[in-house]
């Protein structure tokens, strides 16, 4: 017999205090998302010096918080009419404005900070989700066998389905 395990993202209010422990979570997690878009893509580089990356992760993560919401407000109606797919045109923007900000962190072209920002937003919500450090979670539910007691009715003879 095989167990049904369903899998679902929930969103969640983030916990309050320890807000220096999550800000460095989330700057972990950032940097973690863009070593590895630096690593599969090749027009994006932070030239194999560290402190590049760390400044680059740390620069985007303040402008998610600070100009992206503005960017958000000001193109709402873009947003609407795209069902929000114009989000990846801001994140896009967003990553090249730190390659250019940023000397060492290089990102060539808008394509490639297209792609950039899709691999950065994906291991970010997979990893904000799995480490409980943003708005998401992941919630397994199992579904077992049903443990309910038979009573004088109940034969435990009716239908079975085995998965």
């Amino acid at each position: 017999m095989c167990r049904i395990v369903s899998l679902k993202m929930e969103q969640t209010q983030p916990k309050s205090g320890g807000t220096i422990k999550r800000f460095l979570q989330s700057w972990a997690i950032n940097t973690l998302a863009v070593l590895v878009a630096a690593f599969l893509l090749p027009g994006i580089s932070y030239g194999d010096d560290w402190k590049n990356l760390l400044l680059a992760s740390l620069l985007l993560g303040v402008l998610n918080s600070v100009v992206r919401p503005l960017l958000m407000l000001l193109a709402l109606p873009l947003l609407i009419v795209t069902l929000g797919l114009f989000m990846l045109v801001i994140n896009a923007l967003l990553l090249l404005l730190v390659g250019e900000i940023v000397s060492g962190f290089d990102v060539e072209s808008f394509w490639w900070a297209v792609l950039g920002s899709v691999i950065i937003s994906i291991i970010s919500l997979v990893l904000n989700a799995l480490t409980g450090t943003g708005k998401s979670r992941i919630v397994l539910h199992s579904a077992g066998t049903n443990h309910r007691p038979l009573g004088p009715t109940d034969s435990g003879s009716g239908p079975v389905i085995d998965v």
